[in-house]
């Protein structure tokens, strides 16, 4: 019988062989307590098969179809066998090794269910990412990442609860998962983390921003870049997919309208305005998508 991991460490792979090389290459995987899972999320060669061959100590699954963000996740999550499971995205890089901090602050309190580290980007002189998130606005369906853009100089090195998790780094206890689920796959990519966060707290969990550790983050390698029509599609979508299923009451037609009429509209008319047609469609699409679920 296989001796259990303190930590599962779980990655998705899609198409990013050499991220997911740089990730592992930062990840102590000859360290017994560590368990190392990356999911190949349906890429177009075997990339599991070529990262079993270059680590033979890590566990790779090899998916037959791109299961999106949390059917990858989910998938690492069932094969693990870690207390504390720590999912991060492949396309960032750990300067530390010592995730004391992390499980420290879990294990601080029964009532925190999952911590999220401070999150730079991998460039633009390594400025913050995330420092914790506000609250979601019931109307708008947003909120903002708190230091997002700042030069990090330790204003943001104060651990404080979050409403919600950031999905590039998220470190849960197995006994907050078995409460409250899994993470939600109706999304494919964009707002699991957010959804999953509910679920978490609807189970009485508290969710944690811990400075103490910092990861650096490439940030939207996968899916073309900031401004691509998959994820320009997904957000449109999910955004109103997120409304359906956590607004409540006579607010939430509301909120449809302001995502819809408002925002949506705004953004059409932007795209076309920057001769951004692929962006436009997309955004129509993404609703349409919605409408018809």
């Amino acid at each position: 019988m296989d001796k259990k991991a303190d930590i599962s460490i779980i990655t998705v792979n899609y198409n990013g062989f050499k991220d997911t090389c740089e990730l592992i290459d930062t990840i102590p995987i000859d360290n017994e307590s560590v368990e190392v899972i990356v999911v190949d999320n349906g890429s177009s060669r075997d990339e599991a098969a070529l990262l079993k061959q270059r680590y033979p100590t890590i566990k790779t699954i090899r998916l037959s179809q791109n299961m999106g963000f949390a059917g990858g996740n989910n998938a690492g999550i069932k094969a693990s066998s870690g207390k504390y499971l720590f999912l991060i995205n492949n396309d960032t890089i750990l300067p530390k090794h010592n995730f004391d901090s992390l499980i420290d602050r879990l294990s601080s309190s029964a009532s925190i269910g999952m911590v999220c580290p401070k999150i730079c980007f991998a460039f633009d002189d390594n400025k913050i990412q995330f420092a914790g998130y506000t609250p979601l606005s019931k109307i708008t369906v947003r909120n903002h990442a708190i230091g997002f853009g700042e030069t990090d100089h330790g204003q943001h090195d104060t651990a404080h609860p979050t409403p919600y998790a950031h999905g590039a780094a998220m470190m849960v206890k197995r006994e907050a998962i078995e409460k409250a689920g899994l993470m939600p796959e109706c999304y494919f990519l964009y707002y699991e983390e957010l959804d999953w966060s509910v679920r978490l707290r609807d189970a009485g969990y508290d969710i944690w921003y811990e400075p103490s550790f910092t990861i650096y983050h490439k940030e939207s390698r996968s899916t073309g870049g900031t401004d691509s029509p998959l994820k320009t599609f997904y957000i449109s979508r999910n955004r109103l997919l997120f409304a359906k299923r956590n607004i409540k009451g006579i607010i939430k037609p509301a909120t449809y309208c302001y995502l819809i009429i408002i925002v949506s509209l705004k953004n059409i008319i932007l795209h076309i305005f920057r001769n951004r047609i692929d962006l436009a469609k997309a955004t129509v699409s993404g609703i349409v998508s919605f409408l018809k679920s």
